[in-house]
């Protein structure tokens, strides 16, 4: 009977832990709108200068068919970029787990590769290639890989060597050490650089935008934002920016999700203390 009611009262409160990460934050940010309508109105300030969250919304709404076109094209590049890095950065961390040589080689490029400020090369690569959106698509993955080749090449290497031991002990093979041990050990790292991965690629598509400066109607959301701008039209700016918000928090909760689901079973990262 007490493990039953044991049972019950763990239930209730990881029922209750999961109300509160939603209804906290949700309630910090309806005080920091409020606070800033209330000071956007009681300063009188211009909408050129700083528009009310009211005049946001409403500009968002009025707008919204060319700032859904626009999201959807930037989506589209994140997107590409997203799964394109994960495949390179996953393939380039095998390879630098199964040969050391390799490995001392080519990271320090990769940490190169992350330093280098991607709106220094940018230009470059989208006069090299010559289609604009895999320009775009290929700045935006450079941006992307790096946290895919490190938490990975991390998670990789991070086995128990009690359990590699055994592994050699019974003459695994490489590949049965790969996939039976190396990988399910690379998970929790693997998913938690595809959370940093995925904003990141959000990041470098806007910014592959910015400097393709793209405009019609296939320009995504940094072409609205620039074009904005010029028009001194600052409540459709906020607009744009609220929109790269939200979806980098939905793809930011969709590999949380990700991770949830697929380690939410056997991993300790995933589950819950009761």
């Amino acid at each position: 009977m007490s493990g039953s009611n044991s049972i019950q009262t763990n239930a209730i409160e990881q029922k209750r832990l999961s109300i509160q990460r939603i209804l906290y934050p949700l309630l910090l940010g309806l005080v920091i709108i409020g606070a800033w309508q209330g000071l956007v109105t009681s300063l009188e300030l211009p909408p050129y200068l700083v528009p009310s969250p009211l005049l946001t919304l409403q500009t968002l709404i009025k707008d919204w068919l060319p700032l859904a076109l626009a999201l959807w094209v930037t989506i589209k590049i994140t997107l590409l970029a997203f799964g394109l890095a994960t495949l390179l950065g996953v393939l380039i961390s095998f390879l630098f787990v199964q040969n050391k040589f390799i490995e001392t080689t080519l990271f320090p490029y990769a940490v190169l590769l992350q330093v280098t400020p991607i709106v220094a090369i940018a230009p470059l690569i989208i006069i090299w290639v010559k289609n604009t959106t895999f320009s775009m698509v290929l700045c935006a993955t450079l941006v992307a890989l790096f946290p895919i080749i490190s938490n990975t090449t991390l998670g990789l290497k991070s086995v128990e060597p009690d359990l590699l031991s055994y592994f050699k002990l019974n003459r695994a093979t490489r590949w049965q050490v790969l996939t039976r041990l190396r990988i399910p050990s690379a998970l929790p790292y693997f998913f938690g650089g595809l959370r940093i991965s995925s904003g990141l690629a959000l990041i470098g598509a806007v910014v592959a935008e910015f400097v393709a400066g793209t405009g019609g109607s296939g320009s995504g959301l940094a072409f609205q934002i620039l074009q904005a701008g010029f028009q001194l039209n600052i409540p459709r700016m906020f607009a744009a920016l609220i929109l790269i918000s939200f979806t980098g928090v939905l793809l930011f909760a969709s590999m949380a999700w990700l991770s949830k689901m697929a380690l939410g079973g056997w991993h300790a990262s995933e589950i819950k203390e009761e």
